[in-house]
This record gives structure tokens, C-alpha cells and sequence, in this order.
């Protein structure tokens, strides 16, 4: 089930609109539907993987799809901060220390990995790789200083038919998974 046209066309207003829609949906899932869906984006995602050498991730908010089920069993990188100014960088995890921004990281003596695929968390994505995020950059920074394949993941009502606004600096994605598909993007 996509996303209907989005409107108003601000970054902003969607961003708010998709938050709430994200968080009121996952709020609206039982543990084992949370589950089960979590498990049928990891069988999306998995055949997509092949030869992947270092997989980057993340630990996911609370409303946010999680990617634990698609890298079971792989050595993982995770977002890491030194600093609220500082870029975003990867190490391996698991998230085990509260990072500058009040969110779970790797601890700081972790290991500094580069991944070649990154998992990309978002709050809508369009069918050709538009992504807005939390409104940071973060990951729009990070994947700029990349050679890395990025995969937004998304519940199925994050992902939109219609355009999304995108800056030039928007990091594009390269695919994005749902539950139920594996959408091919640019």
C-alpha cells in the first residue's frame, strides 16, 4: 500500500506527516505482526546481498523498521558520532553507548569499518529514490564520502508514488524495501 500524493509539497510538513503516519502505524502493530513484517523485508532484502562485503545499519527508533533480521549473523557497522558537529561514521557494533545525539552507538573504541551496502532508515522515500529523513544530513553526508550501494527501508506506507522534493544535496537511494517489495530506484 503506498503513500497517497503527498501535499502540502514542503520537506518539513511531510516530514511531520510522515512521522506521525510511521509512528501511529507501528504503534497500531502487535509484536508478533511487527515480527513477522520485519522477517518478510529481510527475505526482500537478503537475495540482494550477495558478495556484500560490510553491511552498515543502524539501531532502529522505536517506530522505525528494523534491520535485524537481515543481518543476523554478519559483522555489522552502525552509525557512530564523536560529536553532535562531528560527520557521521561507521563502527562495528553493537550500539552500546549513548552517542551525542541521545541515541544508542557503538562504543567509542569500536572498530572503524566501510561499508560497501547501507541499510538507510527513513520517513518517506519516492519510487525513484527520493528519501527525506530526520532532517539532519547525516546520511546524506555519510553516503556523499561513500562508494556504497544504499537500500532505504521502509513499512509500506512510507514509500510514496509521487515525487518528493529532493535538494541538490539529497543523497538518492539505490533501491528500497519494503515488506512485500524490493523497489529498483534511478
Amino acid at each position: 500500500m503506498a503513500v497517497p500524493s503527498p501535499s502540502p509539497s514542503s520537506k518539513r510538513a511531510l516530514r511531520g506527516e510522515g512521522l506521525r503516519r510511521r509512528r501511529d502505524f507501528a504503534r497500531g502493530l502487535t509484536p508478533a505482526a511487527r515480527a513477522e513484517l520485519e522477517e518478510a523485508l529481510a527475505r526482500i532484502v537478503r537475495p540482494h546481498l550477495p558478495g556484500a562485503a560490510m553491511i552498515a545499519a543502524y539501531d532502529p527508533l522505536p517506530d522505525e523498521i528494523s534491520p535485524a533480521a537481515i543481518t543476523a549473523g554478519r559483522r555489522v557497522a552502525l552509525p557512530w558520532f564523536a560529536t553532535r558537529e562531528a560527520a557521521m561514521g561507521w563502527r562495528e557494533g553493537p550500539a552500546i553507548a549513548i552517542g551525542p545525539w541521545g541515541v544508542a552507538q557503538p562504543a567509542d573504541d569500536a572498530a572503524v569499518l566501510v561499508p560497501d551496502i547501507v541499510l538507510v532508515p527513513l520517513v518517506l522515500a519516492d519510487r525513484s529514490g527520493g528519501r527525506i529523513g530526520r532532517g539532519k544530513g547525516h546520511y546524506d553526508r555519510a553516503l556523499a564520502d561513500l562508494r556504497a550501494v544504499a537500500i532505504g527501508l521502509a513499512w509500506d506506507i512510507q514509500v510514496s508514488d509521487a515525487a518528493l522534493p529532493c535538494d541538490w544535496w539529497d543523497a538518492r537511494l539505490d533501491a528500497i524495501a519494503t515488506p512485500t517489495e524490493w523497489i529498483q530506484c534511478g
